[in-house]
């Protein structure tokens, strides 16, 4: 028996083969691939972010008390501040890479290397800004106790309710602490700037400050011990506790640090990543690699790249810092 194969005129309907499904070159179709299996990447570190704080809501630090630093302001409080010019940057940077694009369609050189070149500082503006709020977090600013339990303790001033820092209250020499490390989480706190015994003497000649837990209370706000509840919290005190690490907090829980370094790092190496070939398409634009060819389509495929890397950070700012 003879089979018969009958093809039917498909023509405007669907994809009936070819080297452009879609209307989309190959080139197009594996970035899209690409930006599909990131942004699943991307999904599961941020829903294993979402589920960590739900377990651990009443603990987890609040980012308005965390990420208050402004460069060259110094003791000022400025919440957020710092972030929301970073997210600014790297939007303002997306919208030049989208001149860029519309300047190639139109096959306008001179624009499209301007437009290039502005992208590219825009994201190195946005990764050296990321550096100095690494820097910032990891260096801390008040100091915090660790108990024998695992729990934060910072304290406070007794009339206002403003954090203190331990410099405010303790006064002593640096003194090494029990826990030498080779490996930077570890070395981070190897040389402490006060023991325990320092803090808890100066504690108790200074009432005017009091400690602060991690646990918030029914009006979403840090719970604040009485005088004679933070003396005996306090006798629980193990370690010395400056800035974040891998395995210290001073800000609370020690998964948001460790959430933190891994998200912000990993869309960082994305965003440096994407300088680098923005550097080198924008060298192409220079010589003139694209004009000869007629077709701007490699600004166009890095575009769909950096959008990717802008619409990403969205998700990153809204869960780590607007939640």
């Amino acid at each position: 028996m003879e089979a018969t194969v009958t093809h039917a005129d498909t023509e405007g309907k669907v994809w009936s083969g070819g080297n452009k499904p879609l209307n989309a070159s190959y080139g197009k179709m594996m970035m899209w691939f690409f930006i599909v299996s990131d942004a699943l990447t991307f999904s599961g570190f941020l829903a294993a972010y979402g589920f960590s704080r739900f377990k651990f809501m009443n603990t987890w630090p609040i980012a308005d008390e965390v990420f208050t630093h402004f460069p060259f302001m110094h003791g000022h409080k400025l919440p957020m501040y710092y972030v929301a010019l970073m997210t600014f940057i790297l939007i303002m940077s997306s919208v030049t890479m989208v001149l860029a694009v519309d300047a190639g369609h139109k096959l306008k050189q001179t624009r499209v290397a301007w437009y290039m070149f502005a992208t590219i500082v825009g994201g190195l503006a946005f990764v050296g800004s990321q550096a100095w709020e690494w820097s910032t977090f990891i260096r801390g600013e008040y100091g915090a106790v660790e108990t024998t339990g695992g729990s934060i303790l910072q304290f406070v001033n007794a009339k206002t309710g403003e954090q203190v820092a331990l410099s405010e209250f303790v006064h002593a020499e640096a003194a090494e602490t029990e826990e030498p490390g080779d490996l930077w989480f570890l070395s981070q706190n190897s040389q402490a700037d006060y023991t325990v015994a320092e803090v808890q003497e100066a504690f108790e000649a200074d009432a005017n400050v009091l400690v602060r837990l991690q646990d918030l209370d029914e009006n979403g706000k840090k719970t604040i011990l009485n005088r004679a509840e933070s003396i005996e919290k306090l006798e629980g005190a193990k370690y010395i506790v400056q800035g974040a690490n891998l395995h210290r907090n001073e800000y609370g829980s020690k998964l948001f640090a460790d959430f933190f370094f891994f998200i912000t790092g990993f869309h960082g190496f994305h965003v440096f990543s994407g300088v680098v070939l923005n550097i080198i398409i924008f060298t192409n634009v220079i010589v003139g690699t694209y004009e000869k060819r007629k077709s701007y389509e490699m600004v166009e495929k890095v575009g769909l790249y950096w959008h990717f890397v802008d619409l990403v950070w969205v998700f990153v700012f809204t869960f780590f810092y607007l939640v």
